[in-house]
């Protein structure tokens, strides 16, 4: 019997159909400035053009709350809102505190969280606060302050 060839199957190129849209990343930094006294949030774009700058004092009239993580979370909130409006949807998030503080103030944490909450893909969490390196000579003398 004589053996039949099959015939090859062809190679072809991929069909060229309807190109699915993939969304864009659009990446952005977010500054957030604490301190124990307000929470400051910065949202910028990779280049360094300013999209939103919200303060805990543009969200209370009470001076005493500025720095509350309640208010650093709807100051987070709008900074987020706006930043979306732009087409930000991923950030580098960059954390400082007043140099030589131990930690940043207590809106730091609730700022980071609600940005999250808000559907904007965190990328990275930095930490540049300043550290100072000796720096002038403290006042009160060789033998320290007497109390």
């Amino acid at each position: 019997m004589k053996e039949e060839k099959k015939p090859r199957a062809r190679i072809t190129s991929p069909r060229e159909g309807p190109k699915l849209s993939v969304e864009e990343e659009k990446t952005g930094i977010a500054y957030i400035y604490s301190t124990y006294n307000n929470t400051i949030i910065h949202i910028t774009d990779m280049s360094g053009n300013t999209l939103a700058q919200i303060s805990g004092g543009k969200i209370t009239k009470y001076s005493r709350l500025k720095a509350t993580p309640t208010v650093a979370m709807f100051a987070a909130k709008r900074a987020a809102e706006i930043a979306k409006e732009q087409g930000i949807n991923s950030l580098y998030v960059r954390i400082k505190s007043k140099a030589g503080a131990t930690s940043p103030g207590p809106g730091a944490h609730a700022a980071v969280k609600s940005l999250a909450k808000k559907g904007l893909k965190i990328i990275n969490i930095l930490d540049s606060t300043p550290i100072p390196r000796g720096g002038p000579k403290k006042k009160g003398g060789r033998r320290g302050r007497r109390v």
